[in-house]
Parts: structure tokens; sequence; C-alpha cells
């Protein structure tokens, strides 16, 4: 099982971005899906996550801002993003929990930078 994330880039302070990331693979179903950002120098965070439910959840510092999104039929997750700031610039990585068979384990896409300019 592969993820694949897109959709970053240079956006202005105030502008909106979505970023997307497909699972590709053969025999497995997705569980949790989510979002990461790592800035340079700093640990990795949660941005957002998306159970099998819908249910959802945010980091504080994105509430209101952002919203994840999944498409069960796609295999794919998403976030959009306004209202942009600079403190949002990182590396995007989504994540999933995803099945193969019986094997439930944790995949991380490689990541999409997003900066944001003042």
């Amino acid at each position: 099982v592969q993820l694949q994330a897109s959709g970053g880039g240079l956006v202005q302070a105030g502008g909106s971005r979505r970023l997307s990331c497909k699972a590709t693979g053969t025999n497995f179903r997705l569980f949790g899906l989510g979002w990461y950002r790592q800035a340079p120098g700093k640990q990795r965070e949660l941005v957002a996550t998306i159970a099998m439910s819908g249910s959802t959840n945010y980091a504080d510092s994105v509430k209101g801002r952002f919203t994840i999104s999944r498409d069960n039929a796609k295999n794919s997750v998403s976030l959009q993003m306004i209202n942009l700031k600079p403190e949002d610039t990182a590396v995007y990585y989504c994540n999933a929990e995803v099945a193969v068979f019986t094997d439930l384990r944790e995949y991380w896409g490689k990541g999409t930078q997003v900066t944001v300019s003042s």
C-alpha cells in the first residue's frame, strides 16, 4: 500500500490550499486517516484526523480554518485549508491505518510542502 499526497505549494497569507492523499494497492482497507505536519526544526505534529465514522479531530491551531474529509470509495483523504498563516508553513504528511487482510499497520505518505508567505 502506498500513500501519495499532492496539492502543496506556495500561497500567500490569507489564501487557501487543498491537499489530497490517495491510497493505492491491493486487498487493503482504510481505517483512521489523518494529516500531520513538520515545520523546520520542529517535531511532527497532528493537524487533523478523521475516523471511519466521519468523526474528526483538529489541532487547536487549525480549528475553524482547516477541514479534513474522506472519500472511502476513492480511498482518499483531503485537507481543505483556508486563511493560511505563515506559521502553517511545513511539510504535510498524510497518515493512514491500513488493514491488508488481517494485518493492521500505520502508513505514511512522503509529504508535500506548503509554504505560506507573509
